[in-house]
């Protein structure tokens, strides 16, 4: 009933009361005034913007070689920041060569991995140089855990890890032939999802004077460890551009000027007779399977076909390129 104090909560146990606290108007205005602006995410040490920060500041000091001039991996991060895409993790690359020719090229490296015991030849000792010079952090470390940091490929006892890769905008690819003062001359891959056959293509590029890569952002193979891996180095010296649709990007470079020239197996003309070589060319290699999409086939001038035996179906992309690159250069020489 209403107001019967008998029932059990109806009234407060004596004691529990809680007092009057002196100063409670100060306690309130301290707690309104708060902690002051949150400061920016680069600032606060826990956060993944700061961290991105101090790699950039690290890369930066990185990315100069012993002359103080800027190297050629420095000056294509700023290319890429001009517009270009990164990829999202750092990635570990093994192998002698690969490291070795990374370092040449100047490609900032965040740490530098060298087997207990190792043993040594030329190239060890040129790379423990080189990381030297450029105040690299350098560990030591066990073989096995060169094989952990590797996912079990072959590493030749020295590994490095470098910050995400810079891709470079398709419009870039134009400069850079630009400022060689030759016909352009890129490959483009269409459906290539394999990182080890752009390895191979970024080689075969890099042999025979392309001026960079084109790939699609999706659906499509990108710079990765398996990729440095079998470019044995290619990859810190050709440029990669990504696109976010490559047929649009085709597009935008006919109407630069540029011709465009697929590789399939039914193709309307031999690659001894391969059209355009002297002119600016891009070579478009679709995938081992499928071939050439039906959009980028129609964006092509004309489709060269590479001549093989009966028994073999296809070529993979890297293979296909590379013949395909050196007709070019034949043809230019």
């Amino acid at each position: 009933m209403a107001g019967n104090s008998q029932r059990r909560g109806a009234t407060r146990k004596a004691g529990t009361k809680k007092g009057a606290r002196v100063g409670t108007g100060g306690h309130s205005r301290r707690a309104l005034e708060g902690k002051g602006p949150t400061p920016k995410a680069e600032d606060r040490p826990y956060h993944v913007a700061h961290k991105r920060k101090v790699a950039a500041e690290k890369g930066a000091t990185g990315g100069r070689g012993t002359s103080g001039r800027p190297s050629a991996g420095a000056a294509r991060s700023a290319a890429g920041r001009k517009g270009g895409r990164t990829s999202s993790t750092h990635e570990i690359v093994g192998g002698r060569n690969s490291v070795l020719e990374a370092l040449r090229a100047g490609i900032p490296v965040s740490t530098v991995y060298v087997a207990s015991r190792l043993e040594a030849d030329d190239r060890t000792k040129e790379i423990v140089s080189i990381a030297a010079d450029a105040g690299y952090p350098l560990l030591e470390v066990s073989r096995a855990e060169l094989d952990r940091l590797t996912d079990g490929a072959v590493h030749q006892g020295v590994a490095i890890q470098v910050p995400p890769y810079e891709y470079l905008d398709p419009d870039d690819l134009l400069d850079t032939a630009e400022a060689s003062q030759t016909a352009p001359l890129i490959v483009a891959l269409d459906g290539v999802t394999d990182p080890r056959n752009l390895g191979a293509v970024l080689r075969s590029a890099g042999a025979f004077g392309a001026h960079g890569v084109l790939v699609p952002e999706r659906r499509a193979a990108g710079v990765t460890a398996s990729a440095w891996k079998v470019s044995a180095g290619a990859a810190a010296r050709v440029p990669v551009a990504r696109a976010t649709n490559l047929t649009r990007a085709l597009q935008d470079l006919r109407a630069a000027g540029v011709f465009v020239v697929g590789l399939d197996a039914g193709g309307d003309v031999p690659l001894g007779e391969l059209p355009f070589a002297t002119d600016p060319l891009v070579l478009v290699v679709g995938s081992e399977g499928k071939g050439l999409s039906r959009l980028v086939r129609e964006q092509c001038d004309a489709i060269a076909s590479i001549p093989i035996a009966s028994a073999v179906e296809s070529l993979n992309a890297g293979v296909a390129a590379g013949i395909a690159l050196y007709e070019v250069a034949r043809q230019r020489a």
